[in-house]
């Protein structure tokens, strides 16, 4: 018998290293399914500490990665990229759904060294970088995100020009303008190499802004603090949801295991076997 007890427990070890396993089904759920394209101003006032709320510990686009982190975090069936725009728009991240890969874009997002002296603010090109990256993209519903804190006074495209190509394109833009017309705490080096803390004033086009969002459906809003910013982003995620339907494949159960203890358990056996019954050396 013991030859047949170690074919019988090779054979259940084949069949553990083949992996038999059942599929535990898949699921029909309903989920929001998106496009969305942040477009992130980050000229050289985003470098204002008015968003810190008097600590002077964080700039306005520290604020901005927080609470964008936290739009994307609650949004994991959306496609979303992101753009960043200065004196030049560049596409940072493109529509993805590894909401992992784009926030390490995010956290990564910085203000060029070149240009932190320098308001040069291309928002017409920054929204239509942001258009470009919208037009193929899959779901229906599409909408840009456009934050800056600054005049457009750059740039190849108006954001007039901008705006109509996004209504043309069936594009929503929701603009937030941060901060305000006024003196903004900002950290700069003096003439001795010194870190320190100077007032300069800085100008927001909310009018620009505003335009933007009306001429593409979309909404505009101010914000001064982390606690407005948040809200606003609130309000844009409740405004747009579009319901699908999605199939979700759930996780394979395997049933190696059984197969591979039984097996070497035979084998281990009929090994045994030889030796003790048959006092055989192995």
């Amino acid at each position: 018998m013991l030859p047949f007890v170690f074919l019988l427990g090779t054979a259940a070890l084949i069949v553990g290293a083949a992996g038999p396993r059942t599929t535990l089904g898949r699921q029909t759920r309903t989920a929001d399914a998106l496009a969305v394209m942040m477009a992130v101003d980050v000229s050289g006032s985003m470098e204002g500490l008015d968003l810190s709320e008097g600590r002077l510990d964080k700039t306005r686009l520290d604020v901005v990665k927080e609470h964008f982190r936290n739009f994307v975090e609650a949004r994991p069936d959306d496609l979303i990229g992101l753009v960043a725009f200065g004196g030049y728009a560049s596409v940072r991240a493109p529509l993805t759904a590894d909401h992992g890969a784009l926030l390490h874009v995010l956290s990564g997002l910085e203000i060029p060294r070149e240009t932190e002296d320098e308001a040069l603010t291309a928002i017409g090109d920054g929204l239509s970088v942001a258009l470009l990256r919208l037009k193929d993209a899959e779901p229906t519903t599409k909408i840009v995100i456009l934050l800056s804190d600054g005049v457009n006074n750059v740039g190849a495209v108006s954001p007039t020009q901008a705006a109509e190509a996004a209504k043309a394109q069936g594009v929503r833009v929701y603009t937030i303008g941060v901060g305000s017309n006024g003196p903004v705490p900002v950290r700069r080096r003096d003439v001795f190499g010194r870190e320190r803390v100077f007032t300069v004033g800085m100008e927001l086009d909310e009018a620009t802004l505003r335009a933007i969002a009306e001429t593409t459906g979309g909404r505009y809003a101010n914000v001064r603090s982390p606690d407005a910013l948040h809200a606003a982003l609130d309000e844009i995620s409740a405004l747009e949801t579009t319901r699908v339907e999605r199939q979700t494949y759930l996780r394979h159960e395997s049933h190696a295991r059984p197969f591979l203890l039984a097996g070497g358990a035979l084998c281990l056996l009929s090994a045994l076997g030889l030796v003790i019954f048959l006092r055989r050396p192995l």
